[in-house]
């Protein structure tokens, strides 16, 4: 089966859940996941009888932007100015039983030793002998399946959420994994503080047939496409202020900074980013009174392609980006080759802030507020609200299953904690030492405290902070404050959907991406993508689109 792509190893580094792809034939692009199978998916009124209550926790450290918020469900992360000096506990008592436990999950860092100091104090800390297992994030696909067909997963495993239909999870569940549904559905969570703080969408995306199996990580409050964002030190040093409420403001722009003569062009080929400008539904499909379309039939794709279009050929957009070259380092936008870029909000960081400043001294980063093409009010696409799941094995008991939960529950503790600090960093002194902007690691704790050893199984709800870089994080923050009102959670949002394998081919929609890219870029005529339309439809896609009709949206899921 076709697996989500929102949720890719890029959009985790950015920390941010990039639109990958086009708008992709596949819904899971916005959901969590699918798996090979008959298909099917929950019901609206199984769901929100597992869910998890949310209570937001009482005892963590104090953000300088806490959380806001906005239209569909949105809730903006926490932003922190400065990295907090004192450093509250989130766990109280007792938290393992002298259990041991073996955790699977990807890592793209050199795999610390087995043994180590920074294993023994969190160890120590949790009362329970966690053994983690990171493996090769690269081929972490070819990993798991032999696992699993040989019945020897983990006690605690994590699946990526563009891995989900490598490894069946909708067919693992209830098999192999543990049903949570007893011991997080409703207030049972409020047993586990920092379980029960994470925002209800995460949880969502580890619901399977009306249960509850998967304990998200790095869930996201505000999961969007991304943005557009512009070289605000180059605009600055012209005089310009942009103002942009339109489409046609937006190229007017790109219009005034463009330089090809002087080595400059105004854009980076942004087409999945200016689809939200438009309108265009993500995620693949939209609702039309009641009846599910396929958003390749939106009124408003022809006239966002053939506007990339414009832009290509009035020479406003970089020739290596029309090409299909990825950006070097630094890249284009850092290098200030290119003005205007569309990206995953990850990208707007402190190290962004410090390869940028390597590349041109005073560079500086900015988001374009939300505007649509037309200047009427602009929306968001509400994404994923997690792509990271873990599972528990089965044949865990359930005391097994509560220590378990109890050092998630640990491992959730938000940022700014006693807790944060131990299973990010390690011991303060052996592992790392503290600086105005936080922990800096020592050479034992690079070896040994890698980053994402313990959040794959456990994680708080994300925050916004940029080490030394608070203006950033300020700016951020704002720019999300004023997106949640305008956020619209995209079709199937955070559903786990099975689609039929005989839709394999066709929910990837790769030939579709590849035609709107070839018209965006002005290299072939706007038949070119509606004939592969034609195609995609004829060779099933009209058949899938009748199957969402029938198995999720008439059953109300949507």
């Amino acid at each position: 089966m076709s697996s989500t792509t929102a949720f890719t190893r890029r959009g985790f580094l950015t920390t941010s859940a990039a639109v990958g792809g086009a708008i992709a034939a596949s819904p899971l692009l916005a959901a969590c996941g699918n798996s090979a199978g008959k298909g099917g998916a929950s019901t609206k009124q199984g769901i929100q009888a597992v869910l998890p209550t949310f209570k937001p926790l009482a005892n963590g450290a104090t953000p300088d932007f806490p959380s806001v918020s906005g239209a569909g469900g949105a809730l903006t992360n926490p932003g922190f100015l400065k990295y907090p000096t004192t450093l509250p506990k989130t766990v109280t008592g007792k938290v393992g039983s002298g259990g041991t436990y073996t955790g699977v999950a990807p890592s793209w860092n050199p795999i610390p030793p087995a043994n180590n100091a920074y294993y023994d104090a969190v160890n120590k800390a949790l009362g329970a002998t966690f053994k983690p297992q990171p493996g090769n994030g690269n081929t972490y696909s070819t990993i798991i399946p032999p696992l699993i067909a040989a019945n020897k997963l983990p006690d605690w495993l994590q699946v990526p959420g563009w891995m989900v239909s490598t490894f069946n999870i909708g067919g693992l569940v209830g098999t192999k994994l543990a049903d949570l549904t007893p011991y997080l559905g409703g207030d049972a969570v409020l047993e586990y503080p920092n379980l029960a703080a994470i925002p209800t969408g995460g949880w969502q995306c580890g619901v399977w047939n009306n249960r509850l199996y998967g304990i998200p990580c790095h869930t996201d409050g505000m999961s969007t496409a991304g943005a557009l964002f512009y070289r605000k030190d180059v605009l600055d040093a012209k005089g310009i202020t942009p103002s942009v409420k339109t489409a046609a403001d937006f190229k007017a722009l790109g219009q005034e900074l463009n330089d090809p003569k002087g080595g400059v062009w105004a854009f980076e080929d942004s087409r999945v980013y200016l689809y939200q400008v438009f309108g265009v539904p993500l995620g693949g499909w939209y609702l039309e009174n009641g009846k599910v379309k396929s958003a390749n039939d939106h009124p408003q794709l022809l006239e966002c392609l053939d506007y990339c279009a414009q832009l290509a050929k009035a020479g406003l957009v970089h020739p290596d980006s029309l090409a299909g070259v990825s950006a070097s380092n630094p890249s284009r936008f850092n290098a200030g080759k290119t003005l205007i870029e569309g990206g995953g909000l990850g990208a707007w960081n402190d190290g962004d802030a410090k390869s940028g400043i390597a590349a041109k001294p005073g560079y500086l980063r900015q988001a374009f507020p939300l505007f649509s093409h037309d200047g009427s009010t602009p929306t968001i696409g509400l994404t994923g609200a997690s792509g990271w799941v873990s599972y528990l094995n089965k044949d865990l008991s359930p005391d097994q299953i509560k220590e378990c939960l109890r050092i998630a529950n640990y491992f959730a503790a938000p940022f700014g904690s006693y807790e944060y600090n131990l299973i990010n960093f390690g011991v303060e002194g052996v592992h790392y030492t503290m600086s105005p902007d936080g922990p800096v690691r020592t050479a034992d704790g690079s070896n040994t405290a890698a980053d994402q050893i313990y959040n794959f199984f456990g994680s708080s709800q994300q925050q916004i902070y940029n080490a030394g870089y608070p203006d950033i994080t300020k700016a951020t923050a704002e720019w999300y404050a004023d997106t949640v009102k305008y956020a619209s959670p995209v079709l199937f949002r955070n559903l786990n959907i099975t689609v039929p394998d005989q839709y394999s081919k066709v929910a990837a929609g790769t030939e579709l991406d590849d035609a709107a890219t070839a018209v965006a870029r002005g290299k072939q005529p706007m038949s070119h993508f509606q004939e592969a339309v034609a195609t995609w439809k004829s060779a099933g896609g009209d058949a899938l689109t009748a199957w969402y009709q029938t198995n999720v949206v008439d059953k109300g899921l949507s």
